[in-house]
C-alpha cells in the first residue's frame, strides 16, 4: 500500500479541490461566532441546539419512550417538568428502526382507541417493506436521509437506534468511526442537532453508569457532543434515573451525586417518562451482599494470579467491577 506521503504526491486533484483547513486568527473565530445564534435547550441541560448527541441505555429501559417523549415537546415547543424546551417549536424527524407502526400505536393509545394526536411537526419514518431494487442498502439509506431532510426542510433527528445505521454492533471503533463521521457530516452540512439511541451490553447494576458502559466508547464518546444515560433502579422496576455522562454546552449538573428520578407511567394515551425527585446515584445501584463482594474479591486474586499480565482495568472489566476496588484488594493480598 502506498504511503500517505505517495498518495500526497500522486494525486494531481489536489490542487483543484476546495482547501480542506480553514485559518483564521483567534479573534477572526470569535468574531465569525458572535453571529451566530446561542444554541437553545432541546432537551433541558442534556441537549442542545447544534449537537449530535448520544442517549444509551440497557434494553427495555425505555430509551424510545423518552426520545418520543423529546421529540413531541421539541415538535410543541412545550417544556415537560425539569426537562426544559427553549427552542422554538420544529418539525422532528423521528426515524423509528424499532417498533412496527401498530407497536407505536399501541403505545400511544387507549388498547387502540382514543389516540394521542401529535402535532403536525412530529413526522415518523420506518424502513418502507415493500421496497425493492436496492443494491447497496448502507449507501442507500444515507442518501434518503439526507433528502428527507431537505425536503422536510428539518432541523432536529431522531434515530432510534444507531445499531441499524450501521447494519451491526457498535463494539468497537473500526465499526463506531464511519458512522459518526458520517452523522457529524449532516450535522455540519444541515445545520441539524442529532439525538442518537444507543444500546449497551449487560450493564453491571451495581456500578455507576459511565462513558465505559457504552458500546464503541472511546470513538462515539468523541464525535459526541453530549450523551446521557437511562439507569434501572434497584428500588422500584417501575423506576429510572437519567445522569448526564458529557457536556459541552453546559456545566454537567446531572451527575452521580445528582440524577432525575422518573418513573414510566402512561398518562391516558401517552407512555412517558414522570418526573418523581432528583436522587443519587448510589441510592439506586444493587448493593452486594458480603458473601457476594468476598466471592469478587476471590476472583480478583485468582485471576491476577492466572495471568499476572493483565492490567487493573482489564480485571475490573472482565469482573464486571471497578479498577478501584482490584487495585485495593491485591493491595490488601500483598499483590501490588
Amino acid at each position: 500500500m502506498d504511503s500517505i506521503a505517495d498518495r500526497i504526491l500522486n494525486n494531481e486533484k489536489t490542487k483543484d479541490i476546495t482547501p480542506l483547513l480553514k485559518i483564521q486568527s483567534a479573534n477572526a473565530w470569535i468574531n465569525e461566532a458572535k453571529s451566530k445564534p446561542i444554541p437553545k435547550m432541546l432537551f433541558g441541560e442534556f441537549w442542545h441546539e447544534g449537537e449530535l448527541c448520544i442517549l444509551f441505555a440497557d434494553t427495555n429501559l425505555g430509551k424510545s419512550i423518552l426520545a418520543v417523549q423529546i421529540a413531541t415537546a421539541i415538535s410543541k415547543g412545550q417544556s415537560d417538568n425539569v426537562f426544559k424546551v427553549e427552542a422554538i417549536k420544529q418539525r422532528v424527524l423521528y426515524f423509528d428502526f424499532e417498533l412496527s407502526a401498530k407497536q407505536f400505536e399501541k403505545r400511544y393509545s387507549e388498547n387502540y382507541n382514543n389516540h394521542y394526536v401529535f402535532d403536525d411537526n412530529f413526522f415518523r419514518i420506518e424502513i418502507n417493506p415493500d421496497c425493492t431494487g436496492v443494491i447497496d442498502f448502507d449507501v442507500a439509506l444515507y442518501s434518503e436521509i439526507e433528502q428527507v431532510i431537505t425536503q422536510q426542510d428539518a432541523r432536529v433527528l431522531i434515530v432510534d437506534n444507531i445499531t441499524y445505521l450501521n447494519g451491526q454492533s457498535m463494539d468497537n471503533a473500526k465499526e463506531a468511526l464511519p458512522l459518526m463521521n458520517m452523522l457529524n457530516g449532516l450535522k455540519k452540512k444541515h445545520g441539524l442537532s442529532i439525538l442518537v439511541l444507543a444500546h449497551t451490553p449487560k450493564i453491571n447494576q451495581t456500578l455507576p453508569i459511565t462513558v465505559n458502559q457504552l458500546a464503541g466508547s472511546k470513538q462515539l464518546a468523541n464525535f459526541a457532543d453530549s450523551i446521557f444515560a437511562i439507569g434501572l433502579s434497584q428500588k422500584a422496576s417501575h423506576l429510572r434515573y437519567i445522569k448526564q455522562i458529557k457536556a459541552r454546552a453546559t456545566e454537567k449538573i446531572y451527575d452521580s451525586d445528582y440524577v432525575i428520578v422518573c418513573e414510566i407511567e402512561k398518562d391516558i394515551n401517552f407512555l412517558r417518562f414522570k418526573y418523581t425527585e432528583f436522587g443519587q446515584e448510589r441510592e439506586h445501584l444493587k448493593q452486594l451482599s458480603d458473601t457476594e463482594q468476598d466471592q469478587i474479591d476471590g476472583q480478583i486474586v485468582e485471576l491476577y494470579k492466572e495471568n499476572t499480565s493483565l492490567s487493573i482495568r482489564d480485571i475490573a472489566t472482565q469482573l464486571g467491577t471497578n479498577h478501584t476496588r482490584v487495585l485495593r484488594v491485591l493491595k490488601k493480598n500483598g499483590l501490588k
